[in-house]
């Protein structure tokens, strides 16, 4: 038997019109649940049904992209951490941090990487000496300063 992808894993089966749904709101989050079945061949209704599903079963979010820079928030980075001992505690800790917008465990010079959105500069002292160097098991951290963003993008498709 094959691995399970993580829908699969969530009770959720991603036909083909399921992907052709998310692809249509990766290209506009506001269309139009009417105009989505249009592109898709089902009710209106019945598109509403099944992104619920995909929403509730954490398949995807709908949200609205941000510059942090325009929104006050001067300083983001990305935080190469390396740790010891089990690393998914570390990474739900991380999680829970307001100022923190995504966690992964990698593979590689860094055991986890946790991008930071802060206000200043000392904000970001603030967030990684009194709340990521604080963390059980975590051995080292690097600051990756983020100069301009350049490409933010979400539409890569479905497989």
């Amino acid at each position: 038997m094959g691995k399970q992808s993580r829908s699969e894993r969530n009770g959720i089966q991603l036909d083909d019109v399921s992907k052709a749904i998310v692809e249509e709101l990766q290209q506009d989050g506001r269309k139009s649940y009417a105009a989505i079945g249009k592109v898709v061949g089902l009710s209106e209704a019945a598109v509403r049904q099944r992104v619920q599903r995909l929403i509730d079963s954490g398949v995807m979010q709908v949200v609205a992209v941000t510059d942090p820079l325009e929104l006050g928030f001067a300083r983001q980075a990305m935080i190469g951490i390396k740790a010891t001992g089990e690393l998914e505690p570390i990474a739900d800790k991380l999680a829970a941090m307001e100022e923190v917008d995504y966690v992964v465990i990698a593979a590689g010079s860094f055991d986890l990487l946790a991008e930071v959105v802060c206000e200043s500069d000392e904000h970001l002292l603030e967030v990684l000496s009194k709340q990521i160097r604080t963390i059980e098991n975590v051995v080292a951290t690097e600051t990756f300063m983020y100069l301009k963003l350049r490409k933010q993008t979400y539409s890569w498709g479905v497989r």
